[in-house]
């Protein structure tokens, strides 16, 4: 029988209620505020394997699949409403809101489930720090060009001679 992924999230109700996912009840699907998407909204859905982000940016739909593993970690980070926690992704159209609080012991206790739950560490955000790229990866086939390595340790062979011919010789063949 198949997972169902549309159940099991707390879908915030109403303007003054602010978003709680519990870890314990994943799968989770709910809406979240985009600034840059069409209508401010985006729909995630997460798992235990990975997220889910679908929204409309100028009339094109995208969805986005990103593994938990490629998330940067836990962050704790200080909002009107109070303390939120975020799932960091390098990205920052990615990171995927969590919780929202204003209760310092719920934020800490929340904090360590969702860092246990995924494996990924805490994070302390300050909002003034600037975050700088990640650094780029090198391509596979940069040096493709190249000769490869298990020729690198025989010589190349030499055209330049031209290949000794013998006529008119006797052929000696050795037999038992």
């Amino acid at each position: 029988m198949r997972r169902q992924y549309g159940v099991g999230g707390v879908q915030p109700a109403g303007s003054g209620r602010n978003l709680r996912l519990d870890p314990l009840s994943l799968p989770a699907c709910y809406e979240a505020r985009d600034m840059r998407a069409d209508g401010g909204s985006r729909h995630i859905e997460i798992n235990r394997e990975r997220v889910l982000v679908r929204r409309a940016v100028r009339g094109i739909s995208m969805t986005v699949q990103v593994r938990i593993r490629e998330f940067l970690g836990i962050a704790c980070r200080e909002t009107d409403e109070g303390q939120a926690l975020v799932l960091t992704h390098r990205d920052p159209s990615l990171s995927i809101p969590l919780l929202v609080s204003a209760d310092g012991d719920e934020i800490e206790r929340a904090w360590m489930q969702w860092s246990d739950l995924f494996a990924l560490p805490q994070i302390e955000e300050e909002c003034d720090i600037a975050h700088e790229p990640a650094p780029r990866r090198r391509r596979r086939n940069a040096i493709r060009t190249r000769r490869p390595k298990f020729l690198l340790r025989r010589r190349a062979g030499r055209t330049s001679q031209e290949a000794s011919v013998y006529r008119d010789e006797r052929e000696i063949i050795a037999r038992h």
